[in-house]
């Protein structure tokens, strides 16, 4: 009995190895077994079994025909609904380089440039400033800016005993001008790049695309040649929020697809991510890409939403608020985007992206609010309609920049609006 048992269990187990083989032969090749159709578990989704085309009523011609005229459905995107610090767990952490540094700083007249400037300054590093100072706003700001630094400069000197000239020195120029920046790199040999010059907003792009490509894609090629002839150790490169477009993430973080920018602003900020890889690719130059999330502050941009509220609820003027007041962003204090860059320049990763932001979202309707109340005045709101290229809102993961970086954002909203009231 026994015996007779084992033979068939040995008939059944060849019978399931045959079978199981011609399901291998027609995943692996397309086609199926004739003597096992009967049998087969898997159909590949590239064939289709007669028995399946009589179901359905088709010939091969029309199946052939109804294949070509399908979709193809993209896979879907992934969305970030929280903080995702298990992502950049295994890379490893680059320490900073301490000591004196010589620092190029493009834009440096600018907002943000002048504040890291000044933040190098401050802490003994040499400094070069390009700025070409254009009119997008009152170049009367960006020469204030420019005095502030050569007075920090010469505060610093006098502790060294050296001249302000001797660790601050401004060039007014193109950096697309080769001469101008050949001159600069080997009369300074500068060590380190803090590319922050760039044309900036969103609605003005979108009149004029062509002034931003030559800027900020151009502009940023230019820097990166310049980087790559004269040996720089790390490239430091200002990139945007507005590269995320209308992302569906409740937090944006690095990891997910930005390639669906809504506005040519955007477009040319992702450009130059894009091209900053391709340099450390070829080159192996040492690029980190930042991420800026709707800074503001002391001496900020006059054209930013927050310099206007504060600006005209001050004075008791209209101000246009766009949308029902429920888009959302996440504000950053200057300050700390100054912290997140000055710990990027001094830290040499191969390549990074960084977000930097304060991690949370401020609806525009609350930080109205919230001028009004350090400002003390009533704001006198016009209501616009949406208006193109604008996103809904923006919040930053900012698990990667805390973990590689050690950044993390220390001023809240409503203490970053009391400060910039103040100043």
């Amino acid at each position: 009995m026994m015996i007779s048992i084992t033979r068939k269990s040995r008939s059944i187990i060849q019978i399931v190895a045959l079978v199981a083989i011609s399901n291998y032969i027609s995943f692996s090749f397309g086609t199926q077994s004739k003597l096992f159709s009967t049998f087969l578990i898997y159909d590949p989704p590239h064939v289709t079994s007669e028995k399946n085309r009589s179901l359905r009523g088709t010939s091969i011609a029309e199946d052939a025909y109804l294949a070509e005229q399908a979709p193809i459905e993209p896979l879907p995107e992934p969305k970030f609904t929280r903080p995702s610090p298990h992502l950049w767990t295994d890379i490893p952490i680059v320490p900073p380089r301490t000591g004196h540094k010589k620092v190029l700083v493009t834009g440096a007249a600018g907002f943000i440039g002048s504040h890291v400037a000044y933040a190098l300054l401050e802490r003994g590093d040499e400094v070069i400033v390009v700025d070409e100072i254009n009119d997008y706003y009152d170049v009367r700001i960006k020469e204030d800016n420019l005095a502030l630094l050569r007075e920090k400069a010469k505060e610093m000197a006098q502790k060294v005993d050296k001249k302000g000239e001797d660790i601050l020195t401004i060039y007014r120029g193109d950096i697309n001008n080769q001469t101008l920046m050949k001159s600069v790199f080997e009369q300074h040999k500068p060590g380190w790049i803090c590319h922050l010059a760039a044309r900036a907003g969103v609605r003005p792009s979108i009149k004029n695309p062509l002034i931003y490509v030559r800027a900020n894609v151009q502009g940023t090629t230019s820097m990166l040649e310049y980087s790559r002839q004269y040996n720089v150790t790390n490239v430091v490169v200002a990139s945007s929020s507005s590269i995320y477009g209308e992302s569906k993430s409740t937090y944006f973080s690095e990891a997910e697809s930005v390639n669906e920018p809504v506005s040519p602003y955007a477009a040319t900020k992702r450009s130059g991510e894009l091209i900053s890889y391709t340099y450390h690719k070829l080159y192996d130059l040492k690029i980190t890409n930042l991420r800026f999330f709707t800074v503001y502050g002391p001496r900020g941009r006059p054209d930013m939403a927050p310099y206007k509220f504060i600006s005209r609820v001050t004075r008791g003027e209209v101000i246009e608020q766009f949308g029902d007041g429920t888009t959302s962003r996440d504000y950053t204090y200057i300050e700390d985007i100054v912290n997140g860059v000055v710990r990027a320049i001094d830290r040499p990763y191969s390549y990074q992206i960084f977000n930097l932001g304060k991690g949370s979202g401020t609806k525009l309707a609350d930080f109205i609010s919230l001028v009004e109340k350090h400002v003390g005045n009533k704001a006198n709101i016009k209501l616009m309609p949406s208006q193109p290229g604008d996103v809904p809102f923006t919040n930053a993961d900012v698990s990667k920049a805390n973990r590689l970086l050690g950044y993390s954002s220390k001023v809240t909203t409503e203490e970053g609006i009391r400060r910039t009231v103040a100043w």
